[in-house]
């Protein structure tokens, strides 16, 4: 018989999905900085991802590289300087494509489980 832990009430981050968390709080709240973005994700999933900064920055980094985010530096509400991330036309673009990958990859999922195999 398996050993089967207990859920965790924290998520952890599936395999492909940050960059595509990434784009869309920064295509929802606009020019932001890294930690308004793990902040917002652990707001949205009810404190259940909760992302430390070794995951999210090199991700950041990544999209920024890739062209799809630009970064500027800029004084935060609490008047620090970060860097602030915006969605490039490359990012908006990419976003469609990987939310509509999304959509189809669990509506695939949702037949699956809910089918009695």
């Amino acid at each position: 018989m398996p050993n089967r832990e207990p859920a965790s009430p924290k998520a952890g981050v599936l395999q492909g999905t940050l960059d595509l968390m990434i784009l869309k709080v920064v295509a929802t709240l606009g020019p932001v900085h890294g930690y308004a973005i793990a902040e917002r994700l652990s707001q949205v999933s009810g404190g259940a991802l909760q992302l430390n900064m070794g995951t999210l920055y090199p991700g950041l980094v990544r999209l920024e590289q890739r062209g799809l985010l630009r970064a500027a530096w800029d004084q935060t509400e609490s008047n620090r300087r970060a860097r602030f991330y915006s969605l490039t036309p490359a990012g908006r673009r990419r976003l469609e494509v990987e939310r509509q990958e999304w959509s189809r990859m669990t509506d695939i999922m949702r037949r699956l489980l809910d089918d009695a195999v």
